[in-house]
């Protein structure tokens, strides 16, 4: 590979100065993701156990605790709006490093706050600093690795993002059960502040980013072009639908298994969570699956294994509940790493656009059916939420089965230079 400065050209698909899996900047890059992974979503989702101790401690009710983290993913999905502009201006790295390390500051004073709705008020915050991070990841990716690589490369980021998820849930709730749980929170805050230091050290600068001034006009054009493209909306709706369906379980799961008939403790509920660790196979495995065979002979399998999972957590049996909650999760994943690649590919000259009206779908399913499914647990208990989910995770699978018929990429976002072989959707 070509270790040469980058030349200045702002069509990455022809350059052969991009990053491939197998060489040194490959792993520094994924180093680095995979610890931005880790921090960001360990500190998004460190509340998400705890959930319950909220409703007890502060006599609130289960859709109300649930704003933990609604509040946090609704301001989250609306920054990221803008994030992908901001970074236009003042770049990739120094976007995603003031967004991990302000982050992780937020997360330790939550453990400090004196009542909930004080504790609200840094979980809102912290969607905003949390922004900066996930759409601009994307972009980096897509910008700086090679086409035939980007597909494991997003895969090895969002192992991460499992693997943080997974950590935060889990660090939270079994220290919870035993020190409270502000002392959860405030060791999940010391990982994330940790995790962002190797990320500023790790992550090789940007070299086919081109610093431009922000201009409202330009930006408009490019999110209204988005939206005469065929395919992105809907794969929009995918993301809106895949972290809506996957939240509401989770937001809920431990209301139902420290209940009867099942009464696990808090530390039982929270080593559940290491499901998550299944996410950073599915990920890796499906995207690259996906960037061989080609993302719309692949995605529709992982809502189908979502489906079944949701089924099987209707059931009275916790070995088939535990079943269901990993065959949503490995399908979840799976789709996620699917979907964000593809959204990556297809946004060309407006990828970073495209990334951030993605990821806004993204953490706005998690916000509004993550609440929503609060009042489907009041009304019908277990069945309510699974019903709600498997809604959800049908209309997925439906646009996925659109999405197979999808043409290939339309000129007016493609780059002018002619793409490889496999840039192909």
């Amino acid at each position: 590979m070509d270790t040469s400065p980058a030349s200045k050209t702002p069509v990455p698909w022809t350059d052969d100065d991009l990053i491939r899996h197998g060489t040194p900047a490959f792993r520094h890059t994924n180093l680095a993701l995979f610890a931005a992974g880790l921090a960001t979503f360990g500190l998004l989702y460190c509340v998400q156990p705890l959930m319950p101790q909220f409703s007890a401690h502060y006599g609130v009710s289960a859709a109300a605790s649930a704003l933990s983290l609604s509040l946090t993913t609704g301001v989250l999905a609306f920054a990221m709006l803008f994030a992908g502009g901001v970074s236009d201006s003042f770049g990739r790295k120094s976007v995603m490093v003031a967004s991990l390390l302000s982050s992780a500051v937020l997360v330790l004073l939550t453990a400090c706050m004196p009542n909930w709705y004080a504790l609200l008020t840094i979980r809102t915050l912290l969607g905003l600093t949390l922004s900066g991070l996930p759409a601009v990841a994307m972009t980096y990716l897509t910008e700086e690795m090679h086409p035939e690589s980007i597909g494991l490369g997003m895969g090895l980021y969002i192992s991460g993002s499992a693997v943080g998820g997974m950590s935060g849930r889990l660090i939270s709730g079994v220290v919870a059960d035993y020190f409270g749980w502000r002392v959860g929170v405030a060791v999940v805050g010391v990982i994330g502040l940790i995790s962002g230091l190797v990320f500023w050290r790790s992550l090789p600068p940007s070299r086919h980013f081109q610093p431009k001034p922000l201009q409202w006009r330009a930006l408009y054009a490019r999110f209204t072009g988005m939206f005469r493209d065929p395919g992105l909306p809907w794969l929009f709706a995918e993301g809106f639908l895949l972290l809506g369906a996957f939240v509401t379980v989770y937001n809920y799961l431990g209301y139902r298994l420290l209940a009867p008939p099942y009464n696990l403790s808090q530390t039982v509920v929270g080593l559940i969570f290491g499901i998550y660790l299944i996410g950073t196979f599915s990920s890796a495995w499906m995207g690259h699956l996906g960037g061989k065979l080609g993302r719309r002979k692949v995605l529709w399998t992982a809502f189908a294994l979502m489906l079944l999972g949701t089924a099987c957590t209707m059931t009275a049996s916790l070995w088939l509940i535990i079943l269901g909650i990993v065959a949503i999760t490995f399908g979840f994943f799976g789709g996620h790493s699917i979907v964000s690649s593809w959204v990556g590919r297809r946004g060309g000259t407006a990828k970073a656009q495209a990334s951030s009206m993605y990821l806004f779908s993204y953490y706005m399913g998690s916000s509004i059916a993550g609440a929503s499914g609060g009042l489907f647990y009041a009304a019908n208990g277990w069945n309510g939420v699974a019903w709600f989910v498997g809604v959800l995770v049908l209309a997925g699978l439906l646009i996925a089965l659109k999405l197979y018929r999808l043409q290939p990429l339309p000129q007016i976002l493609t780059p002018p230079a002619p793409m490889s072989k496999g840039a192909m959707p």
